[in-house]
């Protein structure tokens, strides 16, 4: 008989060496596995090893509190931090707000493929994916902070086509987490919320000639486990560690609730109505975008509330809500639970779905927009000096049919819907402006790649026509140069048609969405 795998957090901590890179398969904290990380901090506060380490994860990770990589955010521990977003780490934020590490922020999706590429010994990832962004190494080829000199971009040409290269590198240690794990390290993610990317990530690393530490909640006798629920083969795990179930969440915020997992289907009329305010208004407005057969995405924050609005006008049956994490089906949780769905239909790996992302299978995805400037480009990456990353706003707003930016108006600004009106009180600082601090969508690209845009804000709807940021809808009772023209940066183009948002939106109940997708 074998040898069991099983090992504490702090002989796996014990096993990354200095000047590590160190990849990581994780969303929120769905795969993190934080009984390591823990043990990882533990160790360098107490001997300063492991120290000047790459760390290497496609999404955010973090609760914007002390677990994620916030536990690896000290100065000597990290070197170098390559990601798609991290903003959930106040820790690893501060090392990079402050110039203190290399930083390249990433397109989500692209990372989570380089593990492919990496397990494959191929060159890397060639996509178009980031064209015209800051990601493009003409525009800074996604480096952060002034230490971060080394080109992990390049533009190629093929057949007359620019594409860019994301360059491949080998990694040393691979942080991944199952639900439960056999004594030969076989991982099934029964009770995770997402399959995400452990399989090529620990590929990649045994390819490397690196190690694979996985988390486990509990330990099965050798051949107990079901080979179709395997999701990583023993073969490609080294250690196992066991989390106690504090450090094993399904979310940011949540140990375990079984309809993330698909084990339960909820009830869906358990999930609360939005509020009548600017976030439903938003919400509804582009909701009527919606088309029936269509399949969706939605971001972080107000898209959201999308579904929220689906399921209050019952419409959920016409089309198909997805995740980039892989579900498709069901509801996209909100908050701290972002990144699950409520009772979804199924669930593929992470890297699978960016490749149907990037070919075009959206047909309309509803993402936040924090700057918009005069080309229509959008900025949810960088505010001043202070950096967050894509995520995966740059695979899905590049390459969905079409995409319906949504958010407010103007930051911190105060709203009431009152008698079918919209009531602009104290005004907030300026979203759209002349120039955006970071190009994470290209108005540019959009254009030249006749893609849909819309812009939708609880006072206003804009359209990218030819280039130009076009007002098309003011909402009942905003005055256009007081609350629209004079807020904005430059001046957006009058389109012809510029009407007044449909009133019945700014009712307590609306009841017409079914009846405008069915007619559409």
């Amino acid at each position: 008989m074998g040898v069991s795998k099983v090992v504490s957090p702090q002989q796996a901590a014990a096993l990354i060496p200095d000047g590590a890179t160190i990849g990581s398969s994780t969303m929120g904290l769905t795969g993190w596995p934080e009984e390591v990380a823990i043990a990882i901090e533990q160790r360098f506060l107490a001997t300063g090893h492991p120290r000047d380490v790459t760390l290497v994860h496609s999404s955010t990770c973090g609760d914007y509190g002390k677990r994620g990589t916030t536990r690896l955010g000290h100065e000597g521990l990290v070197k170098r931090l390559v990601c798609g977003h991290t903003g959930s780490s106040p820790n690893m934020t501060r090392l990079v707000d402050g110039n203190k590490i290399e930083c390249y922020l990433l397109p989500q999706g692209v990372i989570c493929q380089l593990w492919r590429a990496i397990a494959g010994r191929k060159p890397g990832v060639i996509t178009k994916v980031g064209l015209g962004t800051y990601v493009d190494p003409r525009l800074g080829g996604g480096k952060v902070t002034t230490l971060t000199r080394e080109d992990l971009v390049s533009v190629v040409n093929l057949d007359g086509e620019e594409w860019l290269l994301y360059k491949a590198f080998p990694i040393h240690v691979a942080l991944i987490r199952g639900s439960v794990g056999d004594e030969d390290g076989n991982l099934t993610m029964d009770r995770e919320m997402g399959i995400i990317e452990a399989l090529p990530l620990a590929m990649a690393a045994k390819n490397s000639g690196g190690i694979v530490i996985a988390q486990v909640e509990w330990v099965a006798q050798r051949g107990t486990l079901h080979p179709r629920q395997v999701r990583v083969p023993g073969v490609l795990v080294d250690y196992l560690v066991i989390g106690r179930p504090e450090n094993h969440l399904q979310t940011q915020q949540t140990y375990f609730n079984p309809s993330f997992s698909g084990d339960v289907k909820i009830p869906l009329h358990s999930i609360p109505p939005l509020p009548l305010d600017a976030t439903k208004i938003i919400a509804r407005r582009a909701a009527m975008e919606l088309r029936p057969g269509a399949v969706v995405n939605l971001g972080v924050g107000i898209p959201a509330g999308v579904a929220s609005v689906a399921v209050e006008e019952g419409v959920l049956d016409l089309f198909t809500l997805t995740t980039e994490l892989g579900v498709f089906g069901g509801v996209p949780a909100f908050g701290l639970d972002f990144g699950a769905s409520y009772n979804p239909e199924a669930m593929i790996d992470h890297s699978s779905m960016f490749d149907y992302y990037d070919g075009g299978g959206l047909d309309i995805a509803f993402l936040g927009l924090a700057q918009v400037d005069r080309e229509g480009n959008v900025n949810v990456s960088k505010f001043g000096n202070r950096v967050m990353g894509p995520g995966g706003f740059i695979n899905i707003s590049q390459n969905a049919k079409k995409i319906v930016f949504c958010g407010r108006f103007a930051n911190a600004s105060e709203t009431e819907v009152k008698d079918g009106t919209l009531v602009i009180g104290k005004e907030g600082a300026p979203k759209f402006v002349d120039r955006v601090d970071q190009v994470t969508f290209s108005g540019a690209y959009a254009t030249r790649t006749r893609q849909t845009v819309l812009y939708v804000t609880e006072r206003a709807v804009f359209t990218l026509e030819d280039g130009c940021v076009t007002l098309r809808e003011v909402a009942p009772g905003v005055d256009i140069e007081k609350h629209i023209i004079a807020m904005m940066g430059f001046p957006p183009k009058l389109s012809p048609a510029l009407k007044v948002m449909d009133r019945q939106l700014f009712q307590p109940q609306w009841g017409r969405l079914r009846e405008i997708m069915e007619n559409s």
